[in-house]
């Protein structure tokens, strides 16, 4: 029997006390994410068409082993929220990576814990399907989602990163720099 002196320990917890965490894996689910993926893009200031992001979304519920998924909040029955997880491999810890590749949560829900609990089932999963080390970006001026990082124990990088447009005939064509 336990004493009434303190909180329940987090395992027995009544799932209630926080959002509802499901893995997107069917047609439904994608259908209630797009409303978020859309207004993440609009939070980026970029517009990839519906139907690409539903193509991705579609992408991960066929291969999930290999390519990764998204995970879907719900606070009472409401859609908040939303992480996209995608598997690599990282040389430097000669081992599987799970990527975070999104986090989002709609401005209503903020400060209610749902960025934190997206990221501890992203954790989760990274721990069952073997990945070491659960890796995220952010812009550099989203304050508020490095408070919650910082918050929840990541490890800031100081890594630059770079990407090249790959449909345009430049990057990869051109000849390398001298090292």
């Amino acid at each position: 029997m336990r004493s009434s002196d303190g909180p329940p320990p987090a395992s027995t917890r009544p799932e209630a006390s926080g959002p509802e965490i499901i893995t997107v894996s069917d047609e439904t689910h994608v259908q209630r994410l797009l409303p978020l993926m859309r207004a993440y893009c609009d939070f980026y200031d970029v517009n990839p068409s519906d139907a690409a992001l539903v193509a991705m979304s579609r992408a991960l519920i066929a291969d999930p082993e290999h390519e990764g998924m998204q995970l879907l909040a719900s606070d009472r029955g409401v859609d908040v929220g939303f992480a996209t997880l995608f598997w690599s491999w990282q040389t430097l810890i000669a081992g599987r990576v799970g990527v975070m590749n999104d986090l989002y949560v709609d401005a209503s829900a903020r400060r209610h814990g749902v960025g934190s609990a997206l990221i501890a089932a992203c954790v989760r999963h990274c721990r069952d399907h073997g990945a070491l080390h659960l890796t995220w970006q952010t812009s550099n001026e989203n304050i508020r989602a490095q408070a919650v990082y910082d918050r929840m124990g990541a490890t800031r990088e100081t890594w630059v990163d770079y990407w090249l447009d790959t449909t345009q005939g430049a990057g990869a064509d051109a000849a390398p720099a001298p090292a």
